[in-house]
């Protein structure tokens, strides 16, 4: 059995593949997965409405790979409360912000190689995560 923070197979076989620089994209419900993030593995992991989150889902990843970076969409006017929650959870880490198709040109990179699709129902709740070295 598995020891780590993360349990699930195909995500734990992509990230066994991912190097210095490889990227990792969290995503709400609302991201258009299929067709913003060019060649990179996808998982959907959206259960149901609001599960899992990508809180959750980043609480995991951080746990399972090391993080460089991380960049969020950035909306116009006010910042969404889950950026908070992304720094805690990310020990304070700044935030990269990226204007919407600005993110969608990042995450359509041949660097992307794992985006996960959460249930999360919140507004601007992507993350894209750089993987940093061991």
């Amino acid at each position: 059995m598995l020891k780590t923070a993360c349990i699930n197979p195909e995500i734990m076989r992509v990230l066994s593949l991912c190097g210095h620089g490889d990227k990792i994209l969290i995503s709400d419900g609302n991201y258009p997965l299929n067709s913003k993030t060019g060649n990179a593995e996808k998982v959907y992991l959206g259960l149901t409405s609001g599960v899992p989150t990508v809180t959750e889902v980043l609480k995991v990843i951080s746990q399972t790979v090391n993080i460089e970076k991380a960049e969020v969409m950035i909306p116009d006017g006010k910042e969404p409360d889950i950026f908070s929650e992304f720094r805690q959870i990310l020990s304070g880490m700044e935030l990269s912000g990226l204007k919407r198709f600005d993110f969608y040109d990042e995450c359509s990179k041949p660097d992307i190689r794992l985006a996960i699709s959460t249930g999360e129902k919140r507004t601007f709740a992507n993350i894209l995560l750089t993987v940093n070295v061991a």
